[in-house]
């Protein structure tokens, strides 16, 4: 498989938002801290925005308050007209359109980076909308480079057919950061420091990229998002068992037909019926129960990045 060539425009409004989903705790509090010091997402090309992107969910603590505000920054909730009704969270996407979009228009912010946590054993994981996306792989790859104690992978999220929703998807382009485990509500100082140093690698890139600094030509590893596995579950709907003690905290793994992916509460294991091997994601995410996922599956496809080329100074425009 092989990228689409990128842009050399440079990219002159990027945006770091934290706190989309409210109890997710790096992001919330590097977008707080930078609120008040942003000196540390200044560049000589660009100064990224720090944005709380979901303050009412954050003053609780909570994912969100109405709906899920990762899932609502759609065409159709953008454009809609405003109702006393309309969740918390729906109001809000309309204010961050207006800030940073509109979506799908010149006027929009060049770059959202926004900051996520996981409960699931993740490690650092970018999630992109965007499936021919070179500038996000080449992103990827120079992570892989500045921070090689931190396994870094990228997962695409894109269904057929379907309409980006995500807060980054109002830029013109966008990478969602995942780091975890950590609990949701809960501040780890060793993520914590390992998000801030990731952000600051991103925006070095972006700095990089800037400037015309010539990136070679490589392959990686990226994972597209297959489909949804639920828990297994009772006639009346409740959990008939849990995730597997063999699959627990193992994303990013290969999960062949005939492993183990549940223990039934019964004591005995169910086992992957596939055809395939899968790489799963998010395993046991504590929010995803509500949405009946126990696990996402992955396939792992190897891509083929071409090179981006050095160019002269006249062809970098002033900032």
């Amino acid at each position: 498989m092989c990228s689409l060539p990128v842009s050399r425009q440079p990219l002159r409004r990027v945006a770091v938002t934290g706190g989309t989903h409210g109890n997710e705790m790096c992001g919330v509090y590097l977008a707080k801290h930078w609120l008040q010091a942003p000196g540390e997402l200044q560049r000589p090309s660009f100064s990224a925005m720090p944005v709380l992107a979901n303050p009412a969910a954050t003053a609780a603590c909570r994912r969100y308050l109405g709906c899920d505000l990762n899932r609502t920054c759609t065409l159709t909730f953008l454009n809609s007209t405003a109702t006393p009704d309309d969740p918390y969270e729906v109001t809000r996407a309309r204010e961050l359109n207006q800030l940073l979009g509109p979506k799908g228009t010149d006027q929009a912010f060049d770059f959202i980076l926004d900051l996520h946590n996981t409960t699931a054993n993740t490690g650092v994981c970018l999630i992109s909308e965007a499936s021919h996306s070179s500038f996000n792989l080449h992103l990827c790859h120079y992570l892989q480079l500045q921070n090689p104690g931190l396994p870094c992978r990228l997962l695409q999220n894109e269904p057929p057919g379907a309409e980006t929703y995500s807060v980054e998807s109002v830029s013109k382009n966008g990478i969602g950061l995942e780091l975890g485990p950590q609990p949701q509500g809960v501040l780890r100082a060793d993520l914590f420091s390992q998000m801030r140093t990731l952000v600051a690698s991103t925006l070095d890139f972006i700095e990089l990229f800037n400037q015309g600094k010539a990136f070679p030509a490589f392959e990686i590893d990226i994972y597209r998002i297959l489909g949804r596995v639920d828990f297994p579950r009772t006639t009346d709907g409740d959990l008939a068992g849990t995730v597997h003690p063999q699959l627990q905290d193992h994303d990013f793994e290969p999960l062949r037909p005939g492993e183990p992916i549940f223990k039934l509460f019964s004591g005995e294991d169910v086992l992957y019926e596939g055809n395939s091997t899968v790489y799963p994601v998010f395993i046991n995410e504590a929010a995803y129960y509500e949405k009946h996922v126990a696990f996402l599956t992955s396939e792992r496809i190897r891509v083929s990045v071409p090179a981006l080329p050095e160019l002269t100074s006249s062809s970098t425009l002033a900032p």
